[in-house]
């Protein structure tokens, strides 16, 4: 990884934007394909000098609505090319495009379209519409509403249309792109609000900037410039906007859009992807996919083991630098012909560089990818951080998240908080000094709220949220994600929520994996019709046992989970269960099955 200090990005990216990068992209490449869609049977691609005419009629259009310098724009829509047109749009105008959730109630609408004085939203149809009219006589500072898919009886009246925006006459791009300064916002990001109300991460230019051009030096073994990228996950999360926008038009690579999580599995074997970003739910969804598949018949399971071992040997050697032995040579290229096979079933064939990031990957299933032979690495990062703090996408170290990444410096404070500093790190909470205070201190350096262990060669562990580790009745300090990692390496084990804080002990909120528990209950003679069934199966319930048991012995007595409770229903993302991106909302889950974790103490 190429060394490169702050002063000296910062030095590289002086006066960028993201209106400029985008300028640049569009000058360097107009003909190459940006952005896809699903239509029909086939595709809808929009080339760069295609994506900038779009982005520079709806700013027009923008602007004639009253859209300036420092205004705000509520985005939200899925994936879809009209959210980068919009993005782009509200951009180059210097204002700020602000994406929240889909999922958002009305209430939510109303706290976060009113927190950051938005003056205008763009929504995707009629039902996010129906959300934000519901509240429009909440914010008054929201003067203008746009609907991108119009609904069969028609715009309402005072609603504009998408179409309308596009029927503008484009402005210059490039003096449309000189107007948005490093200083500026380039947006905000609302946490997600797992520990109370979101607070909206303010990101300018500046952080964008120096964020792109530390990860291009992060991917320098990836040609970026020729790459394909599926965009799936929410855009209101800064990941995805990394990834599947920032980077994108910054260095010019094709994004195929995705509005429906759920169906990304479809997605990689028609895009094939060369980067692929996912939160570790749809790495282990992906895995226990492949492993349902070859469970249902052994010979064929020992076989892809046996193959899957000598490919992690073989990813271990690359990623130490090292050439493989003769032997381990000769034997890769016999067990690779099959792992091939099932990279190219997944679609993952041409992937130079996939990423786990935003919660903890068991260890078992991170190797499994890299045994697979899909280069697997995890970056950690935080939306304060505009996403990313270290990453390591080649010189890979199972149970870490690599080293700081070009330009960021990184230390632990003496309570072991991961503390970082450089130009990825944000400008503070819209509208909250105190929040801010609390989390940048005098000297620049982020407190990340997280736990962590460096070894000496900068390579960073993270044990766990520092306000989420358990302490149980015995006084004994104990991370659950590290347990839940463990657990859900387990073939039956979907999911899981540890339990034991001031508990005398630790327990366990477990959901089946929906992949593999109805192929193990048919393998063992169990009727698999009704999947919620299986969770009280007694035959089901002594194998999850088992697989706990198993998944407890490397940790000590005090830490292991000694009871557990198996949940009838899948936990689904944006739930009371879990965030949009998959992450556990304990306060959620305590709440909704306080009956079932007072049983397990009872």
């Amino acid at each position: 990884m190429a060394q490169w200090t702050d002063e000296q990005i910062d030095a590289a990216t002086a006066g960028q934007t993201v209106a400029s990068r985008f300028r640049d992209t569009v000058r360097a490449c107009p003909d190459r394909v940006a952005l896809r869609c699903k239509a029909g049977e086939g595709w809808n691609e929009t080339t760069f000098g295609e994506f900038a005419d779009q982005a520079c009629r709806v700013a027009t259009g923008l602007s004639a609505l009253g859209v300036t310098r420092g205004d705000r724009v509520v985005l939200m829509m899925r994936n879809r090319p009209e959210f980068h047109v919009a993005d782009i749009a509200v951009v180059l105008l210097g204002a700020t495009p602000i994406s929240i959730y889909n999922s958002s109630s009305a209430d939510q609408i109303r706290y976060l379209a009113g927190h950051c004085e938005a003056s205008i939203a763009i929504v995707e149809d009629e039902g996010y519409l129906n959300r934000m009219l519901e509240v429009r006589a909440d914010l008054p500072q929201v003067r203008e509403i746009a609907v991108i898919d119009v609904p069969d009886a028609g715009a309402p009246e005072g609603v504009r249309t998408w179409a309308e925006l596009l029927d503008s006459e484009p402005g210059d791009l490039d003096t449309l792109a000189a107007i948005a300064q490093p200083s500026d916002l380039a947006t905000v990001i609302y946490t997600s609000g797992t520990t109370g109300p979101p607070k909206g991460v303010m990101i300018d230019h500046a952080n964008v900037a120096w964020t792109m051009k530390s990860l291009w030096e992060t991917l320098s073994e990836v040609d970026l410039q020729n790459a394909r990228l599926v965009s799936y996950l929410p855009m209101a999360h800064i990941a995805e906007r990394n990834v599947s926008h920032y980077l994108a038009l910054s260095f010019g690579y094709e994004v195929t859009t995705c509005p429906v999580p759920g169906e990304v599995a479809q997605y990689l074997p028609e895009v094939r992807p060369q980067v692929f970003f996912a939160v570790p739910r749809v790495w282990e969804k992906i895995h226990a996919g492949v492993m349902a598949m070859a469970g249902a018949d052994p010979e064929r399971k020992a076989q892809l083991d046996e193959a899957l071992a000598v490919g992690l040997r073989a990813a271990e050697h690359r990623a130490r630098g090292e050439e493989l032995p003769a032997d381990l040579a000769a034997a890769f290229a016999t067990a690779d012909e099959a792992l091939g096979m099932v990279r190219g079933l997944l679609g993952l064939d041409a992937c130079v560089s996939a990423i786990s990031g935003a919660a903890p990957i068991a260890v078992e299933i991170f190797n499994f990818f890299r045994g697979l032979g899909v280069p697997l690495s995890e970056v950690y990062g935080m939306s304060e951080t505009t996403g990313i703090m270290t990453f390591d996408p080649f010189a890979v170290r199972a149970g870490t998240v690599g080293r700081a990444v070009p330009g960021s410096m990184l230390r632990l404070a003496d309570d072991g908080e991961v503390l970082t500093r450089g130009g990825q790190v944000f400008r503070g909470y819209l509208d909250d000094p105190e929040k801010t205070a609390e989390a940048l201190d005098a000297d620049g350096w982020l407190h990340s709220g997280d736990i962590g262990v460096l070894d000496d060669d900068g390579y960073l562990t993270i044990v766990d949220r520092k306000k989420e580790l358990i302490i149980t009745a015995g006084g004994k300090n104990i991370s659950p994600a590290n347990l839940e990692s463990a657990l859900k390496a387990q073939p039956l084990i979907g999911q899981v929520c540890v339990i034991g804080d001031q508990r005398p002990f630790i327990s366990a909120l477990v959901v089946l994996d929906p992949d593999v528990a109805p192929v193990w209950a048919k393998a063992h003679r169990i009727d698999a019709s009704d999947p919620a069934a299986l969770a009280d199966d007694p035959d089901v319930l002594a194998e999850v046992d088992r697989q706990v048991a198993a998944a407890m012995e490397p940790f000590n007595n005090a830490e292991r989970v000694k009871k557990v409770t198996v949940l009838h229903r899948e936990w689904m993302p944006d739930s009371e269960e879990l965030t949009p991106t998959s992450k556990l909302k304990r306060r959620g889950i305590h709440a909704k099955y306080d009956t079932e974790i007072e049983a397990l103490y009872g």
